[in-house]
């Protein structure tokens, strides 16, 4: 046990003695630095060693390309949030279009021209742009689970399907 610890005490040594120069760590060297007053003082300095002063190589982040899918998904998804967001628009149209037929360009306008309306309100009633989205993303929320009611509690009457009809044209 005496004999491992010694030659590891001595490998270190010998490594550092056969390590190039280059490898070896800078020694200690004082440099004279001038204070305010006749009095100078002596200050270490070291050198910094070569390992830190190479540059580290940035990372790279090597990116997977994304297939037909994932396009075809994100297009479906902005498709929903912009039906979503026009949701009581196209429920109030929906309600007229049960009373006049309406054509799917008609019906898209006067949906988009109903929401901002009643986005604007919301956003004129309650103070705070963050605070009247909320509310306003609350409301549409409510009326999508009014549809949802009322597509589930009458088996005759395709809410969904009505309103996919009207908006699309094929209901005219």
């Amino acid at each position: 046990m005496a004999e491992e610890q010694k030659d590891i005490e001595v490998k270190p040594a010998e490594a550092a003695s056969t390590a190039p120069a280059a490898e070896q760590p800078a020694e200690a060297t004082t440099e004279t630095v001038p204070t305010s007053g006749a009095a100078t003082e002596t200050v270490p300095a070291t050198e910094a060693s070569p390992a830190a002063e190479e540059k580290s190589e940035p990372e790279v982040i090597i990116q997977t390309e994304r297939g037909f899918a994932h396009y075809v998904g994100f297009a479906l998804l902005c498709v929903l949030c912009v039906c979503f967001f026009f949701m009581p628009g196209i429920a109030l149209t929906f309600g007229v279009s049960q009373l006049v037929s309406l054509n799917g360009a008609a019906a898209w306008i006067f949906s988009a021209i109903l929401s901002v309306i009643i986005w604007l309100i919301f956003k004129l009633k309650i103070k705070g742009f963050k605070k009247s989205f909320y509310w306003y993303v609350a409301f549409c929320v409510v009326v999508l689970a009014i549809l949802i009611g009322i597509e589930v509690a009458t088996e005759k009457f395709n809410v969904f399907a009505s309103i996919f009809a009207l908006l699309t044209g094929a209901n005219a």
